[in-house]
């Protein structure tokens, strides 16, 4: 038997701009709204695309100005940087992963990209990309480091 208590009202900031939502509350705290997360204030649209354009390089302040310009949500650049934080342990899973398959090739390389830090400099960004017996490409591994050298590539390769 359900006994309600009222309302509450939730704004959500969705790619259509903030909505607000109206919430029942029962008097035994047993309902649960099933339609949004709980506590989340963001759209899963809305994070992704934070997340997208944090892996792109874009900083944290511009992508605070683009979401709020395209979206009407207003996000700090501390906000936007949690939501990109989000990314790390992925990041940590695809490096740890086990590789499955057997590699028929293997190439090493490193290019200088522009990259922002503290300051905006070159990195190397060194990568592992095997070939596969069926002739499927595969990324092994990557890594990011001041300059290219033979310490790197010894770590990586470990």
């Amino acid at each position: 038997c359900w006994s309600f208590n009222g309302a509450y009202f939730r704004k959500v900031d969705t790619q259509f701009g903030p909505i607000e939502v109206q919430v029942p509350r029962d008097r035994n705290g047993q309902f649960h709204q099933h339609t949004l997360p709980d506590y989340k204030q963001h759209s899963d649209v809305l994070e992704s695309t934070i997340i997208k354009l944090y892996s792109k390089g874009v900083t944290t302040r511009e992508i605070a100005d683009l979401i709020e310009k395209m979206y009407g949500s207003h996000y700090s650049p501390a906000q936007v940087s949690n939501i990109s934080k989000q990314m790390l342990p992925k990041v940590e899973a695809y490096h740890k992963r086990k590789l499955s398959d057997k590699f028929f090739c293997v190439y090493l390389d490193a290019t200088y990209l522009p990259l922002r830090r503290e300051t905006f400099e070159r990195e190397a960004v060194y990568i592992a990309i095997g070939i596969k017996p069926n002739g499927h490409k595969e990324v092994i591994d990557y890594c990011i480091a001041p300059s290219e050298n033979i310490e790197v590539w010894t770590d990586m390769l470990q």
